[in-house]
């Protein structure tokens, strides 16, 4: 049990005392980092949640001693350095889209390197799956790795709007996966300790970034997120359908603003107000109250994860699918009807 406990609340405790620190300095210079087009919050909180979560993930890892630095994880550890390097120089200046995405496949071929890889590709919720360890699979893999990770990197980059609701999507992401790592047929304790190390990362930051928030994440922090869960998804042996499933409000929102942009003629990549949280605002919902509901749907869908078998995960996604569609038209038209009054 402590083995499980001491790494939890290292990594909060961790957290907490940097980011006290990092605001300590950042307020002494008077920087709060540069006013993103994407987050509700216009310059009220200091930008400096992901530089102290990704310090102290990596603190936790070192200090830890029931965790071997195994090649892989010092992959990992590495390409958090380069999130951290990109993100950091976008909060306090924007970056522009191609250097983003540049520093995001580069993390990606960093732990590709290092040994983090996608060894089989299941072609069909009924089984079959094909093996990507040789040859023209590991071409397939490598990109398979950073599609995964650039698609997790920027759901979770683009879902952070609001307070609170990226640190809590991702809190549940982690949690799942450490659920996972303890059941007999999986036994991954290392796993378990880097999801419990990341959970308490995550909690220690939702404390100060909840609504109304003091600290933010900024790019450094939404980005790291997003990466840890991609990275830690394939680090418990490809359970990649099991982060699908419970990350599909971010991933859906995600495709779905993408195909918003490009049906109307702009940059993908430039911020807009299209995501659900955003429609959810114009409805008059508060901050807290969309952040309480995706935590609810993301709840759930993290329990039919970790009960079901690929058929009943394939099935889950595709009605959360359909649902999220479908709610998305009806808030537009609802919104577009209330303009037009």
């Amino acid at each position: 049990m402590m083995k499980y406990l001491v790494p939890f609340v290292t990594a909060l405790i961790f957290t907490a005392l940097f980011i006290f620190l990092l605001k300590f300095a950042a307020n002494n210079v008077r920087w709060r980092g540069r006013v993103s087009g994407r987050h509700i919050n216009k310059g009220n909180a200091f930008r400096v949640g992901g530089i102290a979560m990704i310090i102290a993930f990596n603190l936790s890892i070192l200090l830890n001693p029931d965790l071997f630095i195994s090649v892989q994880l010092f992959g990992v550890m590495l390409a958090s350095m380069v999130i951290l390097v990109i993100g950091v120089w976008d909060d306090v200046r924007e970056v522009f889209w191609k250097t983003q995405f540049f520093y995001q496949v580069a993390a990606a071929i960093i732990v590709f390197i290092f040994g983090l890889r996608i060894y089989g590709l299941l072609i069909s919720p009924f089984g079959g799956i094909i093996h990507l360890t040789a040859g023209i699979g590991i071409i397939v893999s490598v990109f398979l790795v950073i599609f995964w990770i650039v698609l997790l990197i920027n759901s979770m980059n683009w879902l952070d709007g609001i307070d609170g609701l990226s640190g809590g999507i991702f809190f549940i992401g982690a949690i799942t996966i450490f659920i996972l790592s303890l059941r007999p047929e999986v036994n991954q304790p290392p796993v378990a300790i880097l999801a419990l190390i990341l959970s308490g990362v995550t909690l220690s930051f939702l404390i100060f970034n909840f609504y109304p928030s003091i600290v933010i994440a900024g790019t450094s922090g939404s980005m790291f997120m997003g990466f840890a869960l991609a990275a830690l998804a394939i680090f418990a042996g490809t359970k990649v359908a099991t982060a699908i499933l419970v990350l599909s409000l971010p991933i859906i929102d995600f495709v779905w603003v993408i195909g918003e942009r490009m049906r109307r003629g702009k940059s993908i990549f430039k911020a807009d107000r299209n995501h659900l949280h955003y429609k959810l605002m114009e409805l008059g919902w508060s901050q807290r109250k969309i952040a309480l509901y995706f935590y609810s749907i993301t709840i759930m869908l993290a329990i039919v994860a970790l009960n079901t078998r690929v058929i009943g995960k394939s099935i889950t996604l595709f009605a959360t699918v359909a649902i999220m569609m479908g709610a998305l038209i009806f808030i537009n038209k609802k919104l577009d009807h209330k303009q037009k009054n």
